[in-house]
């Protein structure tokens, strides 16, 4: 008897694998793979884009590309630029330079080197162009703030931080 069982313990999985070979085959239909839209992605064309959608002159790329010297503020000193500078500094500068832009606000003084201070003359002798680009894209530790804060509001952030004594 337990001879029997042995040999029917070595039969029994070469059955099990050849009773699973046609379900295999014949319960998958692999081909219905290759019959997907994804793969024929390109058969069908493009829908037409409106014109406009990609901007081909302008654009943050025409900023980047500028030297910091040929930019200049287009917004005049206006009570309402002002005002919108204010409000501004307010949500995207304040945190790090701090209310009287002294470099000390609540997140800055985490930083070392502490925030530069905004009322210092080596930033007042900056020109517009050069602190904007610096604010857009970056310098040393400050963050390039161009995806985040809109160009109105970049450059009425500096009309704020020159009419600040």
């Amino acid at each position: 008897m337990i001879r029997r069982t042995k040999s029917l313990l070595r039969i029994v999985p070469v059955y099990f694998f050849l009773a699973w070979i046609p379900l295999v085959y014949m319960g998958c239909d692999y081909a219905r793979m290759k019959d997907q839209e994804s793969i024929r992605t390109y058969e069908a064309e493009p829908p037409e884009m409106p014109a406009g959608t990609i901007p081909i002159s302008g654009g943050s790329e025409v900023l980047k590309n500028s030297k910091p010297e040929d930019l200049h503020n287009p917004l005049s000193g206006k009570q309402e630029v002002l005002e919108r500078g204010r409000l501004a500094y307010g949500y995207f500068c304040i945190m790090c330079h701090g209310q009287n832009l002294d470099g000390n606000g609540t997140v800055g003084q985490s930083f070392a080197p502490l925030p530069t201070n905004l009322k210092i003359p080596y930033v007042r002798q900056q020109g517009d162009g050069r602190l904007f680009y610096k604010i857009s894209y970056g310098y040393k530790r400050h963050p390039a703030l161009a995806s985040t804060v809109s160009e109105e509001d970049r450059w009425a952030i500096l009309h704020y931080i020159r009419s600040v004594k």
